[in-house]
């Protein structure tokens, strides 16, 4: 019902395990001194994610010395931490070390736990809550009307949604506040689409949120760190100089629940039992006042004593299974690597205005725009097209910059060229060739890890009459393909005597799309739009 098989291809957490036991054995006492009321205690393996592990050892102490009193149950508990979505990956593929009982961070992972012969079962639905909020300095928070709105105005970093929840839930909270706000995707997109290429080329993405809340108090920080209230409570603790204040947006906000689920290969009715009586533990007043201090709520949401944390919060409807799988599948194409030429028609009608703009002019502005959602790690290269403007004066396209990661200088060598290109008077569009050689180009230098693309720019349609037909060109460009390493075309088409089909065709051949922007304004959308459909 939640994350389903799309996490599991990218899992890749390392996990410190923190093992303790608790009850006794035989009279063993381990850490906790013998109980001679229970000789043969049940053994319950349980995992969860580290920072409910002491209020579980709590519970788990207070239950064990209980153990064969009063109806009480005879349970010896070893507890092991580690990251929900290690556990989650363990469970799913068999491992021998699987728990009896997990409390991952959030329900999100039950899911993805699927062995593939059963998703387990939720014995306890929660045991404590955690809000989501946005954390930064004081001055990011001039409008808190949306997620969206506080993200698109400050420099928002996020933990790995596919291996946090916290990441997870911040990327759903701003698809699900668009049932109050009708924000655009495109709007959303302009959020994402950058904070998935820069997290994506990281070696190793953001999983603990301290590291995070150390940048966002940084003097003059326009940071802003999506997180569990819990974690910036105990971060507010031990930083009690911290100038961070953390924010719900008026939208509202989705949570974490942290259920007790059942994970044993056997004896599922025994963990169960376990896992309600270990609940129950967790319900008396001495845990409650435990959990509020940990920073923790309790199942009903309610604001955390002292005035800590947010207060009351407003909830979010939560999101299908279906709106899970679909942004997260997003996420995962759009964090990929990108190896791409950008090719920039430059012919004569590129010279004709629209607006108080020309064409040329309006193309270059979306190509540098553009240019700025891709972080360090991408490559990118530039050529523009007409007819016979190569360097032999016969080739229809000429080679300004080579493919190259951009590094700084690479970003320079761009921008001076996109500044310095012109419309060529009476230049013809040489769309076909133009279109089968820079294909050709990507493939020469394909990057197996990377995304590799032609992002071709153009306002008008094939009007050189020594190129291949439409026809011929697209048999040439499905011949170029190989289903282990695709170059896929992303037109963007700009103008009235924009060939559409012509694009799609082009586009179509390689697997790729092709966009039609009717207006200036449409530019910046449009090439966000090709980013997504990579």
């Amino acid at each position: 019902m939640y994350i389903t098989a799309v996490g599991l291809l990218v899992l890749s957490l390392g996990a410190v395990f923190v093992v303790r036991s608790f009850g006794s054995e035989s009279g063993a006492d381990g850490f906790l001194g013998g109980n001679k009321a229970c000789d043969d205690p049940t053994q319950i393996q349980l995992a969860t994610t580290p920072e409910m592990q002491s209020s579980l050892e709590a519970a788990s102490k207070s239950l064990a010395a209980k153990g064969g009193k009063d109806g009480n149950p005879c349970l010896q508990f070893t507890i092991t931490a580690a990251s929900s979505a290690q556990v989650a990956r363990d469970v799913a593929h068999g491992s021998d070390t699987r728990p009896d009982l997990w409390v991952p961070d959030s329900s999100l992972w039950v899911a993805q736990a699927d062995d593939g012969q059963s998703v387990p079962s939720i014995a306890v639905q929660s045991i404590a809550t955690s809000p989501m909020v946005l954390v930064g300095r004081r001055t990011n928070f001039g409008d808190t009307s949306s997620w969206l709105s506080i993200m698109s105005k400050t420099q928002p970093i996020l933990l790995d949604p596919l291996n946090t929840s916290p990441g997870a839930l911040a990327l759903l909270a701003v698809q699900m506040e668009r049932q109050k706000t009708s924000a655009s995707e495109t709007a959303v997109s302009q959020v994402v689409v950058p904070l998935a290429q820069a997290l994506g080329s990281m070696p190793k993405p953001y999983t603990n949120p301290n590291d995070l809340f150390s940048r966002a108090d940084q003097d003059g920080s326009t940071t802003v760190v999506p997180a569990s209230e819990q974690s910036f409570v105990k971060y507010q603790e031990d930083h009690p100089d911290a100038q961070l204040r953390a924010v719900q947006p008026s939208t509202g906000t989705l949570y974490l629940d942290y259920p007790i689920v059942v994970t044993a290969k056997s004896d599922t009715d025994q963990a169960a039992s376990a896992a309600q009586a270990l609940a129950g533990e967790l319900l008396t007043d001495s845990s409650a006042q435990a959990r509020d201090q940990a920073g923790f709520r309790d199942t009903q949401l309610s604001a955390l004593s002292g005035g800590r944390g947010v207060g009351d919060i407003n909830q979010l409807a939560k999101p299908t299974s279906e709106a899970i799988d679909t942004t997260l599948q997003n996420w995962t194409r759009l964090s990929l690597l990108t190896h791409s030429l950008a090719v920039i028609d430059v012919s004569g009608s590129m010279a004709d205005k629209v607006g108080g703009k020309t064409r040329m002019q309006l193309t270059i502005e979306a190509a540098m725009g553009g240019l700025t959602l891709f972080p360090d790690s991408a490559s990118l290269g530039l050529w523009t097209f007409s007819t016979k403007i190569g360097s032999d004066g016969v080739a229809d396209y000429k080679q300004l910059v080579p493919i190259a990661p951009l590094s700084k200088r690479q970003r320079g060598k761009i921008v001076d060229q996109l500044k310095i290109q012109h419309p060529i008077a009476n230049g013809g569009t040489g769309l076909y060739d133009t279109a089968i050689a820079s294909v050709r180009a990507v493939r020469a230098s394909y990057d197996q890890r990377a995304v590799n693309s032609v992002l071709l720019f153009t306002d008008g349609k094939n009007d050189d009459p020594g190129s291949p037909t439409l026809a011929q060109a697209v048999n040439v460009l499905k011949g170029l393909q190989d289903v282990g390493r695709p170059v896929r075309i992303i037109a963007l088409g700009m103008g009235p005597e924009v060939n559409i089909d012509e694009l799609s065709a082009l586009a179509g051949a390689t697997g790729g799309q092709a966009y039609l922007a009717r207006n200036p304004g449409d530019l910046k959308n449009v090439f966000i739009d090709a980013l997504q459909s990579r």
